[in-house]
């Protein structure tokens, strides 16, 4: 049995069990609806749900995996890969978090290499250490006690809305119940990225807000993954753009007709500083 340890270093998430419980549970109540109005909707098929450290997205992420239909099986699809990539696959069994290791999937890992090379693409190993998933998992084990993991990784081109319509397609032919969350993050603007097209201050933060964000959120929202890839790639308005694509085509082809923005934020509303990054959580039924 092998067992992918964690790489991410301290102040990612917590590192106790007992203060992530509590900061898990925390956010749930944070999010139900206040008395007498409508209940949360929840049950969906697929999320999207960004990838910071814990302080700065985890609220929203937390939101966004909580809003999954239960299922013996959490796919995790990441990216931080190129449009030419292949899609990546965790070779591991299991996976270290602080609430205890989560088994990973092998059976649907398996069949999703068929499903794929049926589509002529490959799943290769993913041998590198990456914040996309890890930051994750321990949502999914406090959120989905009991589930498996199936650890993806997805480049930000049409690869990644093939990865999706197999990953259905592999847990049909197997009888799973899948829920799937595509880990992305939004615009990262400022000195610290090399992207300040709207120059400094509130204009900038109005036009990450309201149009950059705005427009890969709506292509989402529009159930276009196709949109959401161009947008992501030639407006650099995502992080891990292919992520949110193959989430949003596995939802698709699970029979999805529309999406839910559960929330908005960007890090300024963490700290201030010339360099921000926006989040997103969406939740597709």
């Amino acid at each position: 049995m092998t067992l992918r340890r964690r790489s991410l270093p301290m102040g990612w998430y917590p590192e106790d069990p007992e203060s992530l419980e509590r900061t898990v549970s925390a956010w749930r109540a944070a999010a139900l609806p206040a008395a007498g109005s409508a209940p949360a909707e929840s049950g969906a098929l697929a999320v999207v749900a960004p990838h910071a450290g814990w302080v700065f997205s985890g609220r929203l992420a937390a939101r966004a995996i909580a809003a999954l239909a239960p299922a013996r099986t959490v796919a995790v699809i990441g990216g931080h890969l190129g449009a030419r990539e292949p899609p990546l696959a965790a070779p591991e069994d299991s996976f270290e978090t602080p609430l205890g290791d989560i088994a990973a999937d092998v059976e649907l890992r398996e069949a999703l290499k068929s499903e794929l090379s049926a589509r002529s693409l490959s799943l290769r190993d993913d041998d590198e250490a990456d914040n996309t998933v890890e930051v994750q998992l321990p949502l999914v084990a406090s959120l989905f006690r009991g589930s498996r993991v199936l650890w993806l990784r997805a480049p930000n081109g049409s690869a990644a809305l093939a990865l999706g319509e197999a990953l259905h397609a592999a847990a049909s032919a197997l009888g799973r119940s899948v829920s799937c969350v595509g880990s992305t993050d939004l615009t990262h603007y400022g000195p610290n990225y090399g992207f300040s097209p709207a120059g400094r201050g509130a204009e900038a933060e109005s036009w990450v807000r309201e149009r950059n964000d705005k427009r890969f959120l709506d292509a989402l929202l529009a159930l276009d993954g196709d949109l959401a890839l161009e947008l992501g790639e030639r407006e650099r308005s995502a992080c891990s753009s292919g992520a949110a694509a193959a989430a949003l085509s596995f939802a698709r082809s699970a029979g999805a007709s529309r999406a839910r923005l559960l929330e908005y934020a960007t890090s300024l509303d963490v700290r201030r500083d010339p360099s921000f990054v926006g989040y997103g959580a969406v939740a597709f039924y």
